[in-house]
């Protein structure tokens, strides 16, 4: 048999590796996300509550912001707007996490296999881990921003919806071509830089915390590759990942939100440094954790899902384990 012969005699997943990876990666992501999607929305909201520097410029003046909890939240979206709107953003979310999850998976085990040098059956030191994180995350997350945009942005169409203000996108690609008419390519790429920030942060909390302690399992008790060390690591991820996160995920949040001039320039924040100093100032260091909640409440069943699924399609298609 010729060399060609046997190599289209191999399964899909050797013949083309990393695009099987990419591929079952996304599937994995895309599962995730749909269950844990209203979680998001809630997050996103609590976190846009009584924006300090849009309550400056007169947008809210007058009036007392209602302050809810994260069921509250949930409860209100679902009775003033209808459960369906629990979903609103979940379309651009899932292409979201298709682009954003498998580029990151991909270049996670490049960097980790190849790059760094992880050896089978040994110890990968914790610093090695955190460069591969940080790296893949902040490269997966660059290329899925604009996805990310429009997601917030459709996000809080239900809450502008109510206060009376017009609608400003009709759909996801009607959304996509008016950020692109009013602030060109650039403006598909605005809060790009919180957004690769807080990605570089819940990699290192998400992909570095899952594979380290699922390896120190492996290799220091009686655990096996199955189901329950999944589980474990995934809820360490989780627990971490949400910790890391919130911070870096307000600071985005309101940048991406916020009004644009015709340059696409942001009205309310200078940068990701000048929206941190401002939600400080204006709410206090806690209001950082906005949402916090529903963040770790959302990454800990996202992660469940998300390896659970990815690590048994993964054997399902003869894949070797993360």
């Amino acid at each position: 048999m010729s060399p060609a012969e046997e190599e289209k005699s191999l399964p899909l997943p050797e013949r083309w590796p990393r695009a099987s990876k990419f591929a079952l990666s996304a599937c994995a992501a895309a599962v995730a996300e749909l269950v844990t999607f209203p979680l998001d929305l809630t997050k996103t909201r609590l976190q846009m509550q009584g924006e300090a520097a849009e309550r400056r410029g007169g947008a809210a003046a007058g009036r007392a912001l209602p302050h809810r909890g994260m069921l509250r939240t949930a409860l209100a979206i679902a009775q003033e707007e209808g459960v369906r709107k629990l979903w609103q953003g979940a379309t651009p979310a899932v292409y979201r996490h298709i682009v954003y999850t498998g580029v990151r998976m991909v270049t996670y085990e490049h960097l980790r296999d190849s790059v760094l040098g992880r050896a089978e059956g040994e110890s990968f030191p914790l610093w090695k881990a955190v460069v591969g994180g940080m790296s893949a995350g902040a490269i997966g997350q660059f290329f899925a921003s604009p996805t990310d945009l429009v997601k917030v942005q459709m996000q809080m169409e239900g809450k502008r919806k109510l206060e009376g203000k017009p609608l400003r996108f009709w759909g996801m690609h009607h959304a996509f071509l008016k950020i692109l008419s009013e602030g060109g390519v650039r403006g598909l790429w605005a809060g790009w830089v919180p957004n690769v920030q807080r990605a570089a942060l819940v990699n290192m909390g998400d992909l570095t915390t899952y594979d380290s302690v699922k390896h120190f399992l492996l290799l220091n008790t009686t655990l096996v590759d199955n189901s329950v060390t999944h589980c474990v690591s995934s809820a360490c991820s989780g627990l971490v990942a949400a910790v890391l996160e919130t911070p870096a995920d307000v600071v985005k949040t309101r940048i991406m939100n916020q009004p644009r001039d015709k340059q696409g320039r942001g009205l309310l924040y200078k940068s990701s440094v000048d929206c941190l100093i401002q939600t400080v100032q204006g709410e206090g260091f806690m209001s950082l954790y906005k949402g916090f909640v529903p963040t770790w409440m959302r990454m800990a069943p996202w992660s469940l899902v998300f390896w659970l699924t990815y690590e048994q399609i993964r054997q399902m298609c003869g894949v070797t384990s993360f």
